[in-house]
């Protein structure tokens, strides 16, 4: 078999039916092989799902906006198929499952894995319907389970690849179908052993491509987005980008290290080590450039390189015995953070303080507080910016050290950061 290329496509190019008929529009002259198209949630459902599990988790009626969700799914068949095709009874099949999973006991022990369970029925609901239209269109293709093939632990919300029970499953049930015609696959959802369901990580679908790239030995992966490639800024956010024509595998996954959104931090590394090229490419213009990430390391473009990421809580944690900061009281908070799934984007130590900055997630800083407050004073402040600027310049510190009610700042060599109240867009 020739080698395979991995095809993926996010939420917002699969986000109405208009945007899966370009889908269908931009795959008519590239389906070929073996391919595997992998695809994530329709627009905003993984958002609306996240939604319904906190308002069943506080105990609040959830049933309009999972009415919502399932009116824009069917909504969306309604403007690829006609009517009474078998689509539309094999969606209602699927929320009637997804309604009997909402009908069990939610609890702060359970939420992980139920939100695995819950979550999941987004990639299933898009491939399944995206699987109909590209067949009833003539790209005849098969819909794989990723459950089945994407093999890991029960670590739920973040879960880790089993890399040899993946290739094992992929050469087993995957190049089998592919010799035959292109496969469909979902993002971000694994499966254990045992059967249950997992995700891989917020926006993880990028990663799904690397490890099934990485699995399958394929020659190249591209990344289908709404924008013309990588920049080294958002978009929505700056109006002055500049859109890089290549990039090297190490500056490509520092990006993703600080938070640039472009890519999933984990989806570099195995197609590194595999020398797998990975294309950023627009869906909006299929034909344009776009960014190649590859084995570029001695021929780079050095740009400053913008991350702006919302959500943001800082906590300090203070000594309160007159001792100083320790390496073991680092090693507890980190013990801590890395029980509760937790990550610090910015770490900052003095003589009597732990500053950290993270990502807001649900009831996760509460805990965090309580396991903490025995041996530390903790304070904190919530709704925040982290602003990271990499490669920086003078022009990119005059630019940003303006920002006002800063609240922690921190420069290396290459990069600076800020954790400040947020900008005006």
């Amino acid at each position: 078999m020739t080698k395979a290329i991995v095809y993926k496509f996010g939420g917002a190019s699969v986000k109405d039916a208009d945007a899966i008929k370009n889908l269908v529009n931009l795959l008519f002259k590239r389906l070929r092989s073996p391919m595997v198209i992998v695809i994530s949630a329709i627009g905003k459902t993984t958002n609306l799902m996240e939604e319904i599990l906190r308002q069943k988790y506080e105990q609040e009626d959830f049933y309009l906006n999972f009415t919502i969700l399932r009116k824009n799914h069917l909504a969306i068949c309604s403007g690829l198929f006609g009517e009474g095709d078998m689509v539309f009874s094999m969606v209602e099949n699927i929320f009637l499952k997804l309604e009997k999973e909402l009908e069990k006991k939610l609890s702060a022990e359970n939420y992980d894995r139920f939100y695995d369970t819950v979550v999941s029925y987004g990639e299933l609901l898009s491939t399944k319907i995206i699987h109909a239209y590209l067949c009833n269109e003539g790209l005849y293709c098969i819909w794989q389970d990723a459950r089945e093939i994407i093999v890991t632990d029960d670590n739920y919300r973040l879960a880790q690849v089993n890399w040899r029970e993946t290739e094992k499953q992929c050469m087993q049930q995957l190049v089998p179908k592919l010799k035959k015609m292109p496969v469909v696959t979902q993002g971000f959802v694994g499966g254990t052993i045992a059967g249950d369901t997992t995700t891989l990580g917020r926006e993880g679908s990028d990663f799904t491509a690397a490890v099934l790239a990485k699995s399958l030995k394929a020659d190249s992966v591209t990344i289908w987005k709404d924008v013309p490639g990588v920049l080294n800024a958002d978009p929505k956010r700056f109006s002055d980008t500049v859109k890089f024509d290549h990039l090297g595998y190490k500056e490509a996954a520092e990006m993703t290290y600080y938070g640039a959104s472009v890519i999933h931090p984990k989806t570099i590394k195995p197609l590194a080590n595999m020398k797998i090229p990975l294309y950023v490419k627009s869906f909006l213009d299929p034909s344009s450039k776009g960014t190649i990430i590859g084995d570029f390391e001695g021929d780079r473009e050095v740009l400053p390189v913008i991350v702006v990421k919302d959500n943001q809580v800082l906590v300090t944690f203070e000594v309160t015995d007159f001792s100083f900061i320790s390496e073991l009281h680092i090693h507890q908070i980190y013990a801590e953070l890395h029980r509760l799934k937790l990550r610090a984007n910015v770490l900052q130590v003095s003589a009597i303080t732990v500053s950290i900055c993270m990502d807001r997630e649900l009831f996760k800083l509460e805990r965090l507080l309580v396991e903490m407050r025995p041996y530390f004073k903790v304070r904190y402040n919530e709704d925040l910016q982290l602003i990271t600027v990499k490669n920086y310049d003078e022009a990119a510190k005059l630019r940003f050290f303006k920002t006002e009610n800063i609240l922690l700042e921190q420069t290396t060599r290459s990069t600076f950061q800020l954790v400040c109240r947020p900008m005006a867009k």
